[in-house]
């Protein structure tokens, strides 16, 4: 996948763990080679579920950044920016919002799932309800040809297309591209305690965490619970740990470690040290570049993404504006 314009966002909720990096950041780096990127912090989305949580926006977004340098995102191949920096984003929801039926919000299946879950929350806000407008205006403000995305998200990604073609049907212009998506293939990585990894939980693993926290972590990680005594056969395909070293650990020392605890030549104690093994080496790169940069640093960063950012979304407001507001002579 090459010659692509990426764009995509992440909320600034909390630190990032190993689900993030596995599921979103090591793509973003893969991707950042050879097509044109553009990543940002989605401050605005942050407020869609959170707003009664006084985030400390400013910080949130710094340490969100540190995390995507640590992980590999070069500014030097992608723009890095935050999405309340550059007020043209908020510009095109308004437009958008204007000409989007409520019925394709409503059918949305991420918004009726969350109203029934997240019942420690009021998201019952136009926020909650629109936001996927407002996804829409931060992908296409910035002709992004390739959006990747899991599964999950692509009905979002069909209404963003869905509203470019009412946008140009109700205009009579082509100014927007409809995106496509590059679907991401998530590795089943579990928090420590067999639930979804999830800071809320207390069960991740962080990318800011140095190797005594892991194994910290690891230790009272669950195993197989059948396995009784050290050299007791055990089932790697029920054993959290082993899902880890799906992830972290190469082909060899998984075909190993599975055929170890199904022979019972392998206590859990030793498989663990196995996978802190294998953590740490997908870890260290980052702790190392973590290192280099300071808040002083990454504003400077941010600043200069922002920049870039708004002069191009400034450029296709300037159209948008002509299509919507002024007369056309026939």
């Amino acid at each position: 996948m090459s010659n692509m314009k990426i764009v995509s966002g992440m909320r600034p909720t909390g630190k990032l763990h190993l689900g993030h990096y596995l599921g979103v950041l090591q793509n973003w780096v893969q991707l950042q080679e050879d097509n044109e990127s553009l990543f940002f912090v989605a401050d605005w989305h942050a407020l869609s579920t959170s707003y009664e949580d006084k985030l400390n926006l400013k910080r949130l977004t710094l340490d969100l950044v540190k995390d995507w340098l640590a992980a590999g995102i070069d500014p030097a191949k992608s723009t890095l920016f935050v999405q309340s920096a550059v007020k043209e984003h908020a510009e095109l929801y308004l437009l958008l919002n204007m000409i989007t039926p409520m019925g394709w919000l409503e059918r949305n299946p991420t918004y009726k799932d969350q109203m029934a879950n997240l019942k420690g929350k009021d998201i019952n806000t136009g926020g909650f309800l629109t936001y996927p407008v407002l996804q829409a205006a931060d992908i296409i403000m910035y002709d992004a040809t390739a959006v990747p995305i899991g599964e999950d998200q692509k009905p979002h990604l069909e209404l963003a297309r869905e509203i470019v073609r009412r946008y140009h049907h109700l205009f009579g212009c082509e100014t927007f591209v409809e995106p496509k998506d590059i679907l991401t293939q998530t590795p089943r990585l579990p928090g420590l305690d067999g639930r979804k990894m999830s800071k809320s939980y207390d069960n991740a693993i962080y990318l800011s965490d140095d190797s005594d926290t892991v194994w910290q972590k690891l230790r009272k990680a669950k195993t197989d619970p059948g396995r009784v005594k050290k050299d007791d056969p055990g089932n790697p395909e029920i054993c959290l740990v082993f899902d880890y070293h799906k992830c972290v650990s190469s082909e060899a020392d998984v075909a190993e470690i599975e055929s170890s605890c199904k022979a019972g030549t392998i206590g859990c104690v030793a498989c663990k040290k196995k996978c802190l093994q294998g953590v740490d080496a997908m870890l260290d790169p980052m702790r190392r570049r973590r290192e280099r940069f300071s808040d002083e640093e990454i504003e400077a960063i941010i600043e200069a993404g922002n920049a870039g950012a708004k002069s191009r979304a400034a450029e296709k407001m300037e159209r948008v504006r002509s299509n919507i507001f002024e007369i056309k002579e026939d």
